[in-house]
């Protein structure tokens, strides 16, 4: 595997691989892999000639009393998981390089980023978008894979793509789960064995959503209640949102007449997690 450091070699790598006929595919990440980065990162293996990740912690989509400091780091494990799948280029640059002195400009979806994280992280997709189309300019992907357990972070990514005219294609995919239904995750590192437990509430609560949808209920509020019934019976987990949207526009939705995301967001000690779940009136 190929590292990268500088954000101008990695966009010279990418431009001599085009110019030959190679198609790229990439998954951005923040590093501490997982099964579903890895899972990532196998798709676009399947789709493309080259294989790009980066990986690097962004500073801007941190506001100043999240975890940007203690998020968890192990760069040679990283490197080492990557080459299992294995990624061809590696791009991991310094925070000087991804933000020289007097930068400036920001790149923001607007409506989409409103409601659910958008409340809870101000500046948050700012940061994350930003940081993604910096990213796409320097990688020059002809895909870009994203998973759904950060389900508005993927519509802000794919709402920028549109608007911006960005000439690649986003691939959604799947959450991976642990075989406890847990949704994987960086910050799971976090949590206590206690406090892992405690964390399948969240699981169990879109299940519950779930449930309530195949026995008829047609209207947002009844998944959210369905949800919300069971996060509120667990001790130690403080609900921080859960929201029945449009799965396209995230936008408030009261019938279900059209695709819905339930989207759940708590706190299990210090630890901020997040899940999803859609559902779809036309697939019964």
């Amino acid at each position: 595997m190929k590292i990268i450091a500088s954000p101008i070699e990695m966009q010279r790598y990418a431009e001599n691989a085009r110019r030959e006929g190679a198609t790229i595919a990439f998954v951005p990440t923040m590093g501490f892999l997982h099964e579903g980065h890895l899972t990532l990162m196998r798709e676009g293996r399947a789709r493309a000639s080259i294989l790009a990740s980066s990986l690097f912690v962004n500073p801007t989509q941190f506001a100043p009393n999240e975890d940007f400091s203690r998020y968890p780091r192990n760069f040679a494990r990283d490197c080492e998981l990557m080459e299992t799948v294995p990624v061809d280029v590696l791009f991991a640059p310094e925070p000087t390089a991804m933000y020289p002195a007097g930068s400036q400009s920001w790149v923001e979806a607007t409506e989409v980023t409103r409601g659910l994280c958008g409340d809870h992280r101000p500046g948050h997709f700012r940061g994350v978008t930003t940081v993604v189309a910096k990213l796409f300019n320097i990688v020059k992907p002809h895909f870009a894979l994203f998973g759904e357990k950060d389900f508005q972070q993927l519509r802000a990514i794919q709402r920028m793509v549109v608007d911006l005219n960005f000439d690649l294609e986003i691939v959604p995919v799947a959450t991976v789960r642990e075989r406890d239904g847990l949704a994987m995750s960086s910050r799971n590192a976090y949590l206590s064995p206690e406090e892992r437990q405690r964390a399948l509430a969240i699981s169990r609560a879109l299940k519950a959503a779930r449930q309530c949808f195949d026995e008829g209920a047609r209207y947002t509020a009844q998944l959210a209640c369905a949800a919300r019934y069971v996060l509120e019976r667990t001790p130690g987990l403080e609900i921080e949102y859960i929201e029945a949207v449009d799965a396209e526009t995230l936008a408030p939705l009261k019938a279900l007449d059209r695709p819905v995301v339930v989207a759940i967001a708590a706190r299990v000690g210090a630890t901020r997690l997040i899940d999803n779940m859609t559902f779809s009136p036309f697939s019964n």
